[in-house]
């Protein structure tokens, strides 16, 4: 079974030559949900409340959750702003971009607690409460002419969740490594004259996967701005003094899902953090792709499956299925989900 089934300002630039190519990779997407109070509903509790029926407030809590409020600036350096009410990746960048006075899609991705280009540290579908956002913008532009004269060029692709594939890791000795100009956080903006703007990560690699060895073709990356004023964190602690961010307690996150409005969840365990570990070492061998959205809807899938059949069953029926992962892949990861389960891989 194949990889991928049929299912489905601006700045200088620089051109660069030589090198070989190709990839593998994953999807994150957000549905539109919303996180506002509807205000007809805000009335009836407010006369339920004075009514004394006091269960169905506290129903309608757990169904809506706290504003919550995150600090963030830009990476390069800027004041610092709020931003809330958002229940996708989308609508933080807008909200960002208002914020800001810039163009959403202006933003190539978000650092979490760090202003410095650290795919480790990727906002994805997880927010923790006190996280601190960095918004990283579009920098300068450079073409790179590049051989396929090899299967892999040595990258690992992630998304933005907005539209944006760009390089998570270039594997150090890799034929990607040595043409140096090829950096971790460079957003694939074109192969050739073919625009790979608002496609999901995995079309990418497949459009890289497709090309003939022996071919020469250009690649359009996008690096981050930066420039010599570099902030080096924020300007002021002001989660310390804001009330809105008297929640944070460093042990809660929020959870931007695929299906249904955000909600606050507990922080991983140590179980699901290893397994998400394992799960995306083996995304990266099979697919070239690091997700952790992709590998937590994975674990999600198995952590209460009983056999690899049930957990096959479950690939199969959810939005996986697109992807066409090979019996012996999914085996594998049947592995590493058991292993965690089973505690192999960590501890509570």
């Amino acid at each position: 079974m194949p990889i991928f089934g049929n299912r489905k300002p601006k700045s200088p630039e620089l051109s660069i030559n030589g090198g070989i190519m190709n990839e593998n990779i994953s999807k994150m997407s957000n549905n539109n949900n919303n996180l506002n109070y509807n205000s007809n509903n805000s009335n009836n509790n407010d006369n339920k409340h004075k009514n004394g029926d006091h269960s169905s407030m506290m129903t309608d809590n757990r169904k809506h959750p706290p504003k919550l409020v995150f600090q963030c600036q830009l990476a390069e350096g800027s004041h610092t702003t709020q931003v809330s009410n958002f229940s996708n990746i989308k609508q933080l960048y807008e909200k960002i971009g208002q914020s800001f006075n810039i163009a959403a899609n202006e933003i190539l991705y978000c650092t979490l607690n760090t202003h410095k280009v650290d795919m480790d540290r990727l906002l994805g579908g997880q927010i923790g409460l006190d996280d601190f956002i960095f918004i990283h913008r579009k920098g300068q532009r450079k073409e790179v002419e590049i051989t396929k004269n090899e299967e892999y060029l040595g990258l690992t692709i992630t998304d933005n969740g907005n539209g944006y594939s760009f390089i998570k890791k270039v594997k150090e000795g890799s034929a990607a490594h040595i043409i140096q100009f090829i950096k971790a956080g460079d957003h694939i903006e074109k192969i050739d004259n073919e625009s790979m703007v608002g496609k999901r990560h995995f079309e990418v690699a497949k459009t890289l996967k497709d090309i003939p060895r022996g071919t020469t073709f250009i690649l359009r990356l996008v690096e981050p701005f930066r420039n010599s004023f570099q902030s080096i964190g924020p300007r002021s602690d002001s989660r310390k003094s804001s009330p809105s961010m008297s929640y944070g307690s460093g042990k809660e996150t929020l959870r931007i899902r695929k299906k249904g409005p955000p909600v606050v969840e507990s922080m991983p365990t140590e179980v699901i953090r290893a397994a998400l570990d394992r799960i995306n070492q083996l995304l990266e061998s099979f697919m070239g792709i690091n997700d952790n959205d992709l590998a937590n809807e994975i674990w999600e899938l198995g952590q209460h499956k009983a056999n690899p059949h049930d957990f096959v069953v479950a690939i199969d029926e959810s939005d996986l299925r697109e992807f066409s992962f090979t019996d012996d892949f999914i085996f594998d990861l049947w592995g590493a989900v058991s292993d965690a389960k089973d505690g192999r891989l960590a501890k509570i």
